[in-house]
């Protein structure tokens, strides 16, 4: 083979591609709460045979105060119905911290939807120390009924319920377009029925100029200063990234093509 041919299939770095494992620090949410959501995983180590590995980005839990103000912006834009209607539906779940705490907020139901095995494993086990904490707790806040399903995101049955998909950049542009379309197939007809939570937004472009996805509000959120301290500490463990105590975040809505304004 000539040198030629050899470049050609060389595959350039991603900034992703040289991100390095870590399990700690351990974040101030498991501590409390005895879960193990920290830590980064790579995409390297995410691997599964699936066709979208090379698609997949990496494992870092979202900050707490993160997830609870965008749900509270997302509150805000008016959706068609009321929280309590809401299936919420976290897209590529991790160990699933975003699942347990959507459901201290008073969702119909909160899925988190993982492909790899492991994790999936993880997130489960964090699930049952989360439902028996708070079980045992009578000063704790009442939950959502909490599921994770091991599976790829592009065959899943989309909820019935009017439904909130959460996603913290999981997958890459190529994935991210085939989901848009199994949402819009899935819930052709019924425009006003899912709204869509992107945080770490890289790829809102794709979103916002989808001819059936309005885009409800897009911005930055800052992390508390517990969030912020705790994503200092892990993120100076990566020599590619630093951290900027926020997130681009954005919210979209289902209205169905030709009902954009």
């Amino acid at each position: 083979m000539s040198s030629k041919s050899t470049r050609s299939k060389v595959q350039p770095i991603r900034p992703r591609d040289l991100l390095k494992p870590t399990s700690i620090p351990i974040h101030p949410f498991d501590q409390i709460n005895g879960t193990d959501t920290s830590g980064l995983v790579p995409a390297k180590d995410l691997v599964t045979g699936h066709p979208n590995d090379e698609h997949v980005t990496a494992y870092y839990a979202v900050a707490p105060s993160i997830l609870r103000s965008l749900v509270a912006r997302w509150t805000a834009t008016g959706p068609s119905h009321h929280i309590t209607d809401y299936t919420f539906l976290d897209i590529g779940a991790g160990k699933g911290r975003a699942v347990l705490l959507a459901s201290e907020l008073p969702f119909r139901q909160v899925i988190g939807v993982e492909l790899n095995p492991d994790m999936a494993a993880i997130a489960r086990s964090n699930v049952a120390v989360w439902n028996s904490a708070h079980a045992e707790d009578p000063t704790a806040t009442a939950i959502a009924p909490v599921y994770i399903v091991e599976d790829d995101a592009l065959n899943i049955t989309l909820p019935s319920t009017p439904t909130l998909v959460f996603l913290f950049h999981p997958f890459e542009d190529p994935v991210l377009k085939l989901l848009l379309r199994r949402i819009e197939s899935s819930f052709l007809g019924r425009p006003g029925e899912l709204d869509l939570l992107y945080v770490n937004a890289e790829h809102g472009p794709t979103l916002n100029r989808h001819p059936a996805f309005q885009l409800m509000w897009q911005g930055q959120i800052p992390m508390s200063p517990e969030d912020h301290a705790a994503d200092l500490e892990a993120i100076a463990q990566q020599t590619e990234y630093g951290s900027t105590g926020d997130e681009l975040c954005a919210i979209y809505r289902y209205v169905g093509r030709g009902n954009k304004t």
